[in-house]
């Protein structure tokens, strides 16, 4: 088994998780990293992965931090199952369709800025 830590390392948010084992390879969890400028600007990076080879995606719960990224997941090619229990089901129904307008308007703002700034 191997495990590979791209989020939720050496900061609290972001928390994306990368099990291999066998001829398996998952996601446990894959959260928006929120908090400072620097952490949330991750957001907005591609995956330092290849999303194509993924199984399917364990979600632990449905708090941002550790959900929040699945819509940028599947935008970017994952076509793959998502675990999860009923309730996080529920609650990711609303939060992820918030959490992607969030993003699409932060990414617009982030732009803006970088026009202005040539």
């Amino acid at each position: 088994m191997r495990i590979t830590f791209y989020g939720a390392a050496r900061t609290v948010t972001g928390s994306c998780h990368m099990v291999e084992v066998n001829d398996k390879k998952f996601l446990i969890d894959c959260g928006l990293f929120q908090g400072k400028l620097t952490d949330q600007m991750l957001n907005y990076e591609s995956f330092p992965f290849d999303i194509t080879k993924i199984d399917f995606v364990i979600l632990t719960h449905a708090h941002i931090d550790h959900s929040g990224r699945i819509p940028k997941l599947y935008k970017e090619g994952y076509k793959g199952v998502i675990y999860a229990t009923e309730a996080t089901v529920d609650l990711c129904s609303i939060m992820l369709a918030d959490s992607g307008h969030i993003q699409e308007k932060e990414i617009e703002w982030v732009n803006k800025k970088r026009m202005r700034a040539r």
